[in-house]
């Protein structure tokens, strides 16, 4: 089974980087959003420009690594989309791999090239970075792949209902991107309409949002067991209701 599993990850992996505008959308657009605007806002600290040096030492790394997870997400609904509606994901099934193996590959996938660009952000960031931050990288890269997890579960529910390729990227891209206004990375929680603050409160993003902006920011992660128990909570629920949902054909 971790034979099958490795052999099918890779092939997953060789495939990905087989379309050149799928890889640099998911892997290096992230680096450069993060990159760029570190650049055009950051520097030394003044009175008029300390607003901006929060958002480029908190703000614009959460952002960056959002997009990293959500950019996960969207490949893995586009992928499964065309699997399905080529008969690629019947003819696995007739095979000896596990339908859970089948799918574990593509989340491994999706885990390892989430944690490549955060690589290359951290390599870009201390070379072309203007700010002095000290980054806790590995536990920023466990909150990172916590909350890709999660998300991605959210992915594989949204890739049971999409009926074709066609529509997998308007309807993934309606359906995740919308959770950047409310998961608080740009207006408070508490600042939202009620509406909206309900909304909030039942999307990962808004955890995962939490969890990455307390790690980066140092906080000992015994303060975020509760972001942590909602995103598995979010991903248990997901899970739950892909296998009763989801159509291999």
């Amino acid at each position: 089974m971790l034979r099958g599993l490795w052999h099918l990850t890779w092939l997953e992996i060789k495939i990905f980087l087989r379309e050149p505008m799928g890889a640099i959308g998911t892997i290096v657009f992230p680096v450069i959003l993060f990159v760029a605007l570190g650049r055009a806002v950051g520097g030394r600290p003044t009175p008029r420009s300390l607003g901006a040096i929060s958002f480029v030492t908190v703000g614009l790394p959460v952002l960056a690594a959002v997009l990293i997870a959500l950019g996960a997400v969207s490949s893995l609904v586009t992928i499964i989309a065309i699997y399905r509606e080529g008969g690629i994901l019947k003819r696995l099934r007739a095979t000896p791999l596990r339908p859970q193996t089948i799918l574990t590959a593509h989340v491994l996938v999706k885990l390892l090239l989430s944690a490549l660009s955060l690589l290359l952000m951290v390599v870009a960031g201390k070379r072309y970075y203007p700010v002095d931050v000290q980054v806790p990288v590995f536990g920023f890269t466990m909150a990172l792949l916590i909350s890709t997890w999660s998300i991605l579960s959210l992915g594989f529910l949204i890739a049971s209902i999409v009926p074709t390729a066609r529509f997998a990227q308007p309807i993934s891209g309606a359906i995740l991107y919308p959770m950047i206004a409310v998961c608080g990375l740009f207006v408070p929680i508490q600042a939202l309409p009620p509406v909206l603050r309900a909304m909030a409160r039942v999307t990962p993003l808004t955890y995962a949002v939490s969890l990455l902006e307390g790690i980066w920011k140092g906080e000992a992660w015994s303060a975020h067991l509760g972001d942590v128990a909602s995103l598995a909570v979010v991903f248990a629920v997901c899970v739950a209701l892909s296998a009763k949902v989801f159509r291999w054909e």
